[in-house]
This record gives structure tokens, sequence and C-alpha cells, in this order.
């Protein structure tokens, strides 16, 4: 096989890379797939699996390979005929990638999620096996939203978010997010001929949010902002970020030896516990729980549980086991975590102390609302 690149040059540090198309990096901003553009990031793969590297594929595009199979580029954008191109261009799209990948020998599997399938957790952990597994006998996740069933309820958004979400699920070490953009830039550089391209972010900073800008390709639903909440989710649990343009030479390889290329999001120096990464990013809060300020200053300064002594008010209607935000009475969101009460319980026992719970209720899950052990800080 000839990969194009000096082999002897990686590093031997096996790594699991989640890698992240947006729809104008498979396109090439074109109407159509741009299958040039998929054989060149299917042969960087391709080197990193031989390598030994585990390889996970994000793709977008199945709504662009719809409108391409059926000649429909001027549809109407409602949500069915969305829909209908997703459930048309999906089959096409992974076809165009077994094909591909074949070339190398490699194996592909699909895997369709949806925001319904990451905030269960029982089907969180499903999800996980899959992906393991599929990693485990070598074969490559080809993850996208399944769009051609999911509604605003249950999506998650956009590719970008899911694949930080699928970066949890695989414990990956890297996500690479590859787009039409070099990278996060100190300004809009479509109109600011002075912007820098910023290589490397410690901390994602208010200001760092602000830099982020839309995408104007209008062929994805994604832009800068929801690189940068990736990046967010990714980083809390340990994983490293890349934001990169997906048509540089040589990007993926070079993202994953470690080499400049595009901006680079440090991760964390330690990763959250398992299931904590999974309230803190793949479940939706059901609910909130409004907390006093010494209950405030507990959680918040001394790692503590969630007291039914410091709580006001809930909102929602919200089960026991389900994730929840801690809010103060200022509307901040403090923490998220699992709760041990249903609302209507908390609703009785709120401002009580925690040995008074089993008198009012005539049960008790346990003297806190929310342990520390089952909460997030936000």
């Amino acid at each position: 096989m000839n990969f194009l690149i000096n082999e002897t040059s990686m590093k031997t540090s096996k790594k699991t890379i989640v890698v992240k198309l947006g729809t104008s990096v498979l396109t090439s901003g074109t109407t159509k797939l741009d299958r040039a553009q998929m054989v060149e990031i299917v042969r960087q793969c391709a080197l990193l699996h031989h390598q030994g590297h585990h390889i996970i594929v994000v793709t977008s595009g199945a709504i662009a390979a719809g409108k391409e199979h059926l000649g429909l580029h001027n549809i109407e954008p409602t949500i069915a005929n969305k829909q209908m191109l997703a459930a048309v261009g999906q089959g096409q799209l992974v076809r165009e990638w077994e094909n591909l990948f074949k070339i190398y020998g490699l194996h592909v599997g699909q895997m369709l999620l949806t925001r319904a399938d990451l905030d269960d957790r029982l089907r969180f952990l499903n999800a996980r096996d899959t992906i393991k597994t599929l990693l485990k006998y070598r074969i490559i996740p080809l993850v996208n939203e399944n769009d051609a069933v999911a509604t605003s309820e249950i999506k998650v958004g956009d590719n970008d978010n899911l694949s930080a979400l699928v970066a949890l699920l695989a414990d990956a070490d890297q996500l690479l997010l590859l787009t039409d953009q070099l990278g996060l830039f100190t300004g809009d550089p479509r109109n600011n001929p002075d912007a820098q391209l910023i290589p490397e972010i410690q901390k994602i900073t208010q200001e760092i949010h602000e830099l982020a800008s839309g995408s104007i390709s209008g062929l994805g639903t994604g832009g800068m902002a929801t690189k940068i909440e990736s990046a967010m989710i990714a980083n809390r649990a340990g994983i490293e970020v890349v934001i990169a343009s997906g048509h540089k030479k040589d990007v993926i390889i070079k993202a994953a030896n470690n080499q400049s290329v595009g901006t680079r999001f440090s991760s964390e120096n330690t990763r959250l516990e398992a299931r904590k990464n999974w309230i803190f990013a793949a479940s939706r809060s059901s609910g909130k729980i409004i907390v006093d300020a010494g209950a405030e200053k507990a959680i918040v300064h001394n790692g503590s549980s969630l007291l039914a002594k410091g709580i006001v008010a809930t909102t929602e209607n919200f089960s026991r086991g389900y994730v929840v935000s801690i809010v103060n009475q200022a509307g901040q969101e403090l923490a998220r975590g699992l709760v041990r009460y249903k609302k209507v319980d908390i609703e009785k026992i709120k401002g009580l102390h925690s040995e008074q719970i089993e008198a009012v209720l005539g049960f008790e899950h346990g003297r806190v609302v929310i342990h520390r052990d089952d909460l997030v800080l936000l």
C-alpha cells in the first residue's frame, strides 16, 4: 500500500481517535460528495489504523448524498423532506465509505444514534458496548445521527456535539473536528485580514466563545460555536480536541502525531469518572432544583451533597433517577446530578432536615437528594 507518508515518523503510542467530518468537507463546498476528498480521508485513516490506532468516523453528508442521488438539489427544506433525503442518502453515504475502506482491506460498521440513545443510561451503555466491540474487532465505526427518524425532541442537533458524545462513548484520546476553516482565529478571517490563527487553547473562556462564528456554507448544521461546545464536552472528559481544515494535506495524520495543525484544545489533567461523564455531557437535564445560598456554598465550595434543607423550589416533572440541574436563586446553573427523589416528593421535603424525610414521606431513598458522587459541578 502506498500511503505517501513516512510511517517511521509515527509515534508508537496507540490512540483512539474520533474523526468528525462536516458536510462542507465531504462536498468541498459543492452540492455533491467529493469522492477524491473522501479517498484522501480514507487513506489517512487507513494508515493510522494499520499503525494500531483505533479510528472512529463521525460522518455528516446523508442529506447531501440523498439530494445528489435523487437529483433534488432545490427541494423545499421541510423536516419531512430532510428526513426523506436522509433516509435515501444514508445508504448511499455508507456504501461510498464501505467501498473506499475496502480498498485498504478494512471493514466498516454503521451506528445511527439519537439523543434518546444517549439520555437513557442503559441505552448509553449499550451504545458504548457496540462501539467498543467494533473497535475490538478492528472495524471502523461510521457514526451519524439518525436524521430519518429524529425529531427536535430527540435530536442531538449537530454532528459536532454528537462527535464529542461518541468520544465519551469510546473513551477516546483525541477528537478531530474537520471543517472548512483552518481553525479558530482571533477574528473572522472572512472579513478581517488581520485575523490570526490560534494554534493552541489551554482553557475555553468566555472570550473564546465570543470568537466563534457560524458556518456560511449552507450545507451543514454546525458552525464554529458548536465546535467550541464540542471541545468543552470532550476536554472535560480528558479528551484532546483539534479543529482543523479537512482539506489540509495529511491533516488527520499530523493531528494524531501531535504536529501543529489547526487549533488544538488541551484536555484537562484528570478525567471525570465514566458515570459523571454521562451526567455532564450525554444526558439532558429533566428539570431544575433551585437552592438557597447556603446550599450553593456547600455544593460549589465544599464538595457537599444536596440536602433537602437547602432546596427552595423545583421545576418540570422529573422522576427518581433522572438528571436534573441545580440552580441558584439568580437562575445560574451550578451543577447537574442524578436525583434520588421525584419532584412531588421533593416538594414535600424541601427545607426539612434529613432525619425528617422518612417521617414525612413514609420511606427514604437516602438522606441526601443528590449525592456528591452523582453530581457534576458546572
